[in-house]
């Protein structure tokens, strides 16, 4: 389980991500860097970590669920995720 504070800066910089971005597409647009590195620092979407949406485990993550591995490999197992079958793993 990752730490709440990890959590929430995770969130903070998404925050921050969703409000600069149609301003540092602008400026990319017309060749204004200066203006760009005058922006937040955890305003560029590069900043951003994929964390699991019941963990907030930051390894290990598969984009196409939303999950990391482990919670991925319980919950097939489980049953929960359907048309994926248990082989032999």
């Amino acid at each position: 389980m990752a730490k709440e504070s990890l959590k929430a800066r995770e969130v903070k910089r998404a925050k921050l991500v969703e409000r600069y971005a149609e301003k540092r597409a602008r400026l990319k647009a017309e060749g204004d860097y200066i203006g760009m590195s005058q922006l937040p620092r955890n305003s560029a979407a590069t900043r951003l970590h994929n964390r699991c949406k019941l963990t907030g485990r930051p390894k290990g993550y598969m984009r196409q669920f939303g999950v990391s591995r482990i919670q991925f490999r319980e919950m097939a197992s489980a049953g929960l995720i359907p048309g994926i079958k248990k082989a032999s793993w």
